[in-house]
């Protein structure tokens, strides 16, 4: 039954959250892949709500700064979005993937066309475009989140950068099999480098929840301009709902009932239209790469307030 009844109740539903996720064994484990990660505790937990107005709430750490990872792909594909319009959907798919977020497979059965753009490949390509657009992909996107958030002091972790060129051979490779077909534009190492750092951002669950605001309030920005259309707002929510947390996507449409987006960081975005934006933080993973205690969050969330697109 929903406990919800004014916006007012935001903290004490976040506080019981917190209290069953206390209480949950079993976190998962960080991503022991990207060395600069590994060392994260699984039993950290951080929530943050965010009004269409900018007001937050928050519980436990959702002031510490995480590794954003792929969560920064929604801003991206949003940046990118608002500069090329649909002309971007020619270079990338919209459809789940069903396969790894990092699969060679998939883009050989296609061409090297892929299939939406939340998997690697896809994010590649529209950090691309971005580029080309902007001359500095990763900075465009930093001074956005700086600017959504109100926090200026968002910035690369230099070290997990250093960390993901080190191990990111299957990103060369993806980035190099895309470009054999004519889908990248900037040379392979440009790409890479302005990715490596994208994934690298450093923020909090509150200036996430900030930050993705744009798409609660259908395209507008916090200072009230319009970033996308409403049209385009709609769009990026729905990819974010079918492809948002890589194949895990049916799963976690259907334990929670919102469009989101997941980091190998613990950390995990979600939209209410028209009324909220959620980030939760912790770095314990399950096999498909999304944070165990995030995702059991969000569905405690939806399940007390009742609040869904369902």
């Amino acid at each position: 039954m929903a406990i919800m009844s004014s916006p007012l109740t935001f903290q004490p539903v976040l506080e019981r959250i917190a209290e069953d996720i206390e209480r949950t064994p079993g976190r998962g484990r960080p991503a022991d892949y990207i060395p600069a990660l590994a060392a994260c505790d699984p039993r950290r937990f951080g929530m943050a709500v965010a009004e269409l107005d900018g007001t937050v709430y928050g519980v436990g750490d959702w002031r510490q700064p995480f590794s954003t990872q792929s969560i920064t792909k929604v801003f991206t594909l949003a940046l990118d979005l608002a500069r090329e319009g649909d002309a971007l959907w020619e270079h990338v798919g919209r459809e789940p993937s069903g396969n790894p977020f990092n699969s060679l497979v998939q883009l050989e059965y296609e061409n090297g066309m892929p299939r939406n753009p939340f998997i690697n490949a896809g994010a590649l390509v529209v950090t691309d475009r971005l580029q080309t657009q902007t001359g500095d992909a990763a900075a465009a996107l930093l001074d956005f989140l700086r600017a959504e958030s109100g926090n200026a002091d968002l910035t690369f972790d230099r070290e997990v950068a250093s960390s993901e060129a080190a191990h990111g051979d299957r990103n060369a490779a993806l980035s190099h099999f895309m470009a054999s077909y004519g889908h990248i534009d900037n040379p392979v190492p440009v790409l890479l480098k302005q990715y490596f750092h994208q994934c690298s951002i450093e923020a909090s669950c509150a200036d996430l929840a900030l930050a993705a605001g744009f798409l609660a309030r259908h395209g507008i920005r916090a200072d009230g301009s319009r970033l996308l259309t409403r049209s385009q707002a709609k769009q990026v929510n729905a990819v974010m709902l079918t492809c948002g947390t890589y194949d895990a996507a049916g799963d976690f449409a259907y334990r929670v009932g919102l469009p989101g987006k997941s980091g190998v960081g613990g950390g995990i975005i979600a939209v209410v239209p028209g009324r909220c934006t959620l980030c939760v933080w912790s770095p314990g993973l399950d096999e498909r790469g999304n944070s165990v205690a995030g995702v059991a969050a969000l569905d405690r969330f939806t399940t007390l307030t009742g609040l869904s697109v369902f």
